[in-house]
């Protein structure tokens, strides 16, 4: 299970990539999904933190409980995904440019 995890994280940005030099509507696709999965990764995440706040209750040993939230999960890994393929493009955008001195 490990090998997946390592192996998606390192090739799915390389694919998003490839996608978006192939089809380059993908673009828009990849990053309205990017706000939208920020979006409900910030809501979930506030919710939990109010419920700690309002129910008085250990934050250390209740706030845990977001990590069996499917949609904390998708929406934190496409945002790990997508994190690292924008990093591809700015690697790849000043690959092309000459340093400016």
């Amino acid at each position: 299970m490990e090998f997946l995890l390592i192996a998606g994280i390192i090739i799915l940005p390389v694919v998003m990539l490839w996608i978006v030099n192939i089809w380059g509507n993908f673009r828009s696709f990849f990053n309205v999904t990017a706000v939208l999965s920020a979006m409900i990764f910030g809501i979930i995440s506030s919710i939990s933190v109010h419920e700690v706040i309002v129910n008085q209750t250990v934050m250390m040993t209740t706030i845990h409980a977001i990590f069996l939230n499917p949609f904390f999960i998708i929406s934190g890994s496409y945002l790990g995904l997508y994190l690292l393929y924008r990093l591809l493009i700015i690697l790849f955008k000043e690959k092309e440019e000459p340093y400016n001195k």
